[in-house]
């Protein structure tokens, strides 16, 4: 299954767009929605604007694609910072949003990050980024990303290439266990990860996939290369 590209002239249209999803795949769901959230700059843009937005926050379940094994309230947290823009505001029972113990270091995190993912099935929704040398997550180039068969749900990461170098993630196996992946992808800095996954080059953003749809919202200044070199070969 390849991925629908959507691009997007400024971040603003890309949000919006990103938050119709979500309402699609909200309603489509049964009784319970379980999501995957994101880490990074944009995603935290789009759990503000969902903050504002009338959901059906009780039958949500809230995941956690990777965490940063720092402290719980470490501002860098990627649940501190979910936290802080979207789930502190919300009435999605405490019970329903599973934090990652990332402060007990990689490898105990994991292991008890992957009893939690036991009973959770098949995701709903996750929410992913692009990183400049196309990771997603802290799934990262030259590193075990887990997109094998007996591959575990969470991974833990050491010496990852950005601060701090000790993470946990989920593998891509786990992370392609979803009806809808929705890539969010912005800004300038993204151009060459960008041509590298349209070229189909192994990077491990393009290693993820879905039971029913990846959907990946690009703005031009992401995509400005490609779109050059389209004009250039019309």
């Amino acid at each position: 299954m390849g991925s629908d590209w959507r691009i997007h002239s400024d971040r603003n249209s890309l949000l919006k767009a990103a938050l119709e999803i979500i309402r699609q795949c909200e309603a489509g769901s049964g009784s319970s929605f379980s999501v995957v959230l994101a880490g990074g700059q944009t995603p935290l843009e789009l759990y503000r604007m969902l903050a504002g937005e009338s959901m059906q926050w009780n039958k949500w379940r809230v995941y956690f694609g990777d965490e940063r094994c720092l402290p719980p309230e470490h501002p860098e947290r990627n649940s501190f910072q979910a936290m802080r823009t979207l789930l502190d505001h919300v009435p999605i029972p405490a019970a329903h949003i599973h934090v990652p113990p990332a402060e007990l270091g990689p490898a105990e995190a994991a292991s008890r990050y992957n009893a939690q993912l036991s009973n959770a099935g098949t995701f709903d929704l996750v929410l992913l980024g692009l990183g400049e040398d196309g990771h997603t997550a802290s799934l990262f180039p030259g590193h075990e990303i887990g997109a094998e068969r007996g591959a575990a749900d969470v991974l833990p990461v050491f010496g990852a290439p950005k601060p701090p170098p000790e993470r946990i993630s989920l593998s891509a196996r786990r992370l392609s266990q979803a009806r809808t992946v929705l890539f969010l992808v912005t800004g300038a800095g993204k151009r060459e990860a960008v041509l590298r996954w349209r070229r189909g080059e192994n990077i491990p953003a393009g290693r993820i996939h879905a039971q029913q749809r990846v959907i990946v919202l690009a703005d031009e200044a992401a995509c400005q290369a490609e779109i050059q070199n389209q004009g250039d070969n019309s």
